[in-house]
């Protein structure tokens, strides 16, 4: 009797709690805070896509929230894709936040082609409907339609200034091919992406419209970020094998690249071939080779005549000339003052052998000559030679000279006067900038490059980079710039 008396004490207790407990009355006024109104890409390409952004979705209320729906206004029409707290859905009901607790939307796009030439711009927003309430967040993509190369091998072809080439997945100009780049076009790159030449690239960019070579990424934040593309692959040893951003190949010949711009790549430009002594493998002249994460040139027993062009800002070298061959600089201006990481490399390093299982595989460097150049950078010594072994050096020919240039060597033996010829050393060249966000390498007022070229050099490139006429003062000033006094 008093165990049922118990039970139905008991009973009626927990039927009196419950009955008695409320439910928490939510504020039909609550709403919903984000972490920010607007979900904005910078500048991505059609049929490619961009990086994931995302918000949050914050419930400052006491209680639990429930969005009763979550979806885009372009529902399944849209560009745009959503991924609601680790759903990949573009609508999503009954959504319930904790009190003082959040979620994240994340947004992707992908941008069709639409055939026209102008920047596109594509809108969307995120909507949420919360007791009745509607709130939105914007997500607004600027786009622009590409011509798209996707891995492919291109006969011979000319590329127009009509809109964007994306590059993704590399590709290859066929041996016996000629690709042809118009003035004022623009590539671009997708992560692990190259052009590769078997054949002959002709880039014929102008002072006024210059050929881009960038990568894809066109957020502020990587307009100075080096890495950004360039082929690798791996080889069975573990091993990684970096190519060329342009990478000529052994059996590619008469190259040609004028008026470009080379950015953020891991290597700019790779040269593999030695097709004639006679005859450059690649002539580059007035091109702005900028922030690689490895070397702006990389040559491999090659030909290489460069004037009136800046190589700046590598993680390792500007300019790496390995396995001998015969290379011209006139005119060039090659300073590393790297910014990103620490640097262990001379600006400029000549090498004429390797060595692979203990043997020694030595070749020619026939010649090296720079003249009127600027060789700098942000170390004490910025030119190596590597042409000796135990401190012997290999019997192969290891030709250098350098004519009127400022150079950094500090202690280096710089006597002999047959390869040093007038070298002004280890001064500040005193270029009009160098901060991480503007990098200008014209001469300012107190330089002490200028008017020290050799006007024999000189005669034969009297225009600079930015087209100002070298000979029209008391004499040329050394590097790729000269300077005009207003």
């Amino acid at each position: 009797m008093n165990l049922r008396y118990l039970f139905f004490a008991g009973s009626v207790l927990l039927l009196l709690f419950f009955s008695c407990r409320k439910d928490p009355i939510i504020n039909p006024n609550a709403k919903l805070e984000f972490s920010s109104d607007t979900v904005l890409f910078d500048t991505i390409f059609t049929t490619i896509g961009s990086t994931t952004k995302n918000f949050r979705v914050y419930n400052k209320n006491n209680q639990p929230l429930t969005i009763d729906k979550i979806q885009l206004a372009g529902s399944n029409g849209s560009t745009f894709r959503l991924n609601i707290n680790g759903h990949q859905v573009n609508a999503m009901d009954k959504v319930e936040i904790p009190a003082n607790d959040s979620i994240y939307i994340f947004v992707a796009v992908t941008l069709n082609p639409g055939n026209v030439n102008n920047p596109l711009v594509v809108q969307d927003s995120v909507v949420f409907l919360t007791n009745g309430n509607t709130q939105d967040v914007k997500v607004i993509a600027f786009g622009q339609d590409v011509h798209l190369i996707n891995g492919e091998i291109l006969k011979t072809q000319k590329w127009v200034n009509d809109k964007p080439y994306l590059v993704y997945n590399s590709m290859l100009v066929d041996k016996g091919q000629t690709l042809t780049i118009d003035p004022g076009s623009r590539i671009y790159f997708h992560k692990r992406s190259s052009l590769l030449v078997l054949g002959t690239l002709l880039v014929n960019g102008t002072l006024e419209e210059p050929v881009s070579f960038l990568g894809d990424r066109l957020e502020h934040l990587y307009d100075e970020f080096p890495g950004q593309w360039g082929g690798w692959k791996e080889n069975e040893d573990g091993s990684v094998y970096l190519y060329g951003g342009l990478h000529f190949a052994n059996g590619s010949k008469d190259n040609v690249i004028k008026y470009a711009i080379i950015k953020n790549a891991m290597k700019g430009i790779q040269v593999d071939t030695l097709a004639s002594l006679s005859k450059p493998t690649l002539t580059i002249s007035d091109t702005h080779i900028e922030n690689m994460s490895v070397a702006g040139i990389y040559a491999q027993s090659s030909t290489i005549v460069a004037s009136n062009c800046v190589i700046a800002n590598c993680g390792s070298w500007c300019v790496a000339l390995t396995l001998g061959g015969s290379y011209e600089f006139y005119h060039c201006t090659l300073s590393n003052n790297f910014g990103v990481g620490n640097r262990t490399e001379p600006t400029l390093m000549l090498n004429n052998f390797f060595i692979y299982n203990g043997t020694a595989y030595v070749y020619n460097l026939y010649n090296a000559l720079f003249a009127n150049c600027i060789i700098t950078g942000s170390r004490q010594i910025e030119i190596e030679f590597i042409n000796t072994l135990n401190k012997v050096p290999v019997p192969g020919q290891f030709n250098y000279v350098f004519d009127h240039c400022l150079v950094t060597v500090d202690t280096m033996n710089t006597s002999d006067a047959t390869k040093w010829i007038n070298v002004v050393k280890n001064v500040n060249p005193r270029f009009d900038s160098l901060t991480y966000t503007h990098r200008d390498y014209s001469l300012d007022t107190l330089s002490p490059a200028q008017n020290q070229g050799n006007l024999f050099f000189a005669k034969f490139f009297p225009l600079d980079i930015k087209g100002n006429n070298r000979l029209s003062d008391t004499g040329p000033d050394i590097g790729a710039f000269e300077r005009m006094e207003k």
